[in-house]
């Protein structure tokens, strides 16, 4: 049974930074593409990054130069770095991963930014 299990979220000043972790287990994930997303209260879902199985990145445009999405493939994990952190960036973060779009989603991780 594949699962994906984030962790690292918390409460942070603005300004400063967390590393969040998904762990995936289940089966091998280094040719899925991997990613996450996240959701405030009252707002849609937002793309905040990927990462493919070739290492290829993409980021979501209020995220980019600030977050960093990586994998290791042998620790079946992909992590996400942010800094910079700023208010608006307070949500869930869920972890995705999948062949080509995103199968499978994890439960969530709750960030807070205290301004």
């Amino acid at each position: 049974q594949v699962q994906l299990v984030e962790s690292g979220g918390g409460l942070v000043q603005a300004g400063g930074s967390l590393r969040l972790s998904c762990a995936a287990s289940g089966r091998t994930f280094s040719n899925y593409r991997m990613g996450w997303f996240r959701q405030a209260p009252g707002k849609a879902r937002e793309f905040v990054a990927r990462i493919s199985w070739n290492g290829s990145t993409l980021y979501g445009d209020s995220v980019k130069g600030r977050f960093t999405i990586s994998r290791d493939n042998a620790k079946n994990t992909v992590y996400l770095q942010m800094n910079s952190l700023k208010p608006e960036d307070a949500a869930v973060y869920y972890c995705t991963a999948g062949p080509v779009g995103d199968t499978y989603w994890g439960q969530g991780t709750q960030v807070t930014v205290s301004s």
